[in-house]
């Protein structure tokens, strides 16, 4: 059965990040573009992919190619292939956990450590992104239904606490597409996959996910209420709170 949400989909615009994939790695491009659309949000659960024609010709690489990644992506648990006259390829209605670190005998090991560096590398981007984005949309304001569009992905976080996570990227993501410059958005896409990698190595509790819509409630009445100083101070301190969570949890 077909969820709410992907009844729903678009919210954000995936073709964004289903974009022609770089050789000599077309494969494994392909394999990155679809998965960062999946676990980002772009693409939500039970959501029907594009046709293996238009697929391929929005990739611009060829139906082979995209036939092995979409395989692989069903052998990890992200697709599922439905037949009959309302067939095709759909997001599994529940995606996989991360993937755990697995060593050379098959045994589950901790995941390795990240370097300070790369973790502060991670942060700092993802501030200079977000804060920045918060106050372009809000020196512009809302239209009617960018602020519809903001706050079901904003309710979406609280009525599905088991995929905070992801729906969570949704929000932030989508603030960067209202932006309107094309290029932001996969950056920002990349810089997201590498916060929820730092992410899932912790927990989440209720607390967080309570205190963390309220945030995005008080961003989306600044950005409503076209405020760029007051959107740009609440962004800030919203990523603050996460980075000091990081750094507490992951500084060993």
């Amino acid at each position: 059965m077909t969820s709410p949400e992907a009844n729903a989909f678009p919210l954000l615009d995936a073709a964004v990040l289903l974009r022609p994939a770089r050789s000599p790695n077309a494969f494994e491009d392909t394999v990155q573009r679809l998965l960062q659309s999946i676990r980002l949000g772009l693409i939500p659960p039970g959501a029907k992919l594009p046709s293996e024609r238009d697929l391929a010709a929005m990739l611009k690489v060829s139906r082979d190619t995209l036939r092995e990644a979409l395989a692989a992506l069903s052998d990890a648990g992200y697709l599922q292939a439905r037949r009959g006259r309302y067939g095709g390829t759909f997001i599994s209605p529940s995606l996989p956990a991360p993937t755990p670190v697995i060593d050379g005998d098959g045994e589950l090991t901790p995941r390795p450590s990240i370097p300070p560096a790369e973790i502060e590398d991670t942060l700092t981007l993802r501030r200079v992104i977000e804060v920045g984005s918060a106050r372009e949309v809000a020196a512009r304001g809302l239209s009617p239904a960018e602020h519809a569009r903001l706050r079901q992905a904003r309710v979406a976080c609280t009525t599905s606490p088991d995929d905070f996570r992801r729906l969570d990227a949704r929000f932030h993501l989508l603030i960067v597409e209202l932006v309107g410059a094309p290029s932001l958005l996969p950056l920002m896409a990349d810089v997201r996959m590498r916060i929820n990698e730092l992410l899932d190595r912790i927990p989440l509790t209720q607390e967080t996910r309570a205190r963390s819509d309220h945030q995005h409630g008080q961003i989306l009445q600044a950005m409503a209420q076209a405020d760029p100083d007051t959107a740009e101070s609440l962004m800030r301190n919203h990523l603050s709170e996460t980075e000091e969570l990081l750094r507490g949890n992951l500084s060993a």
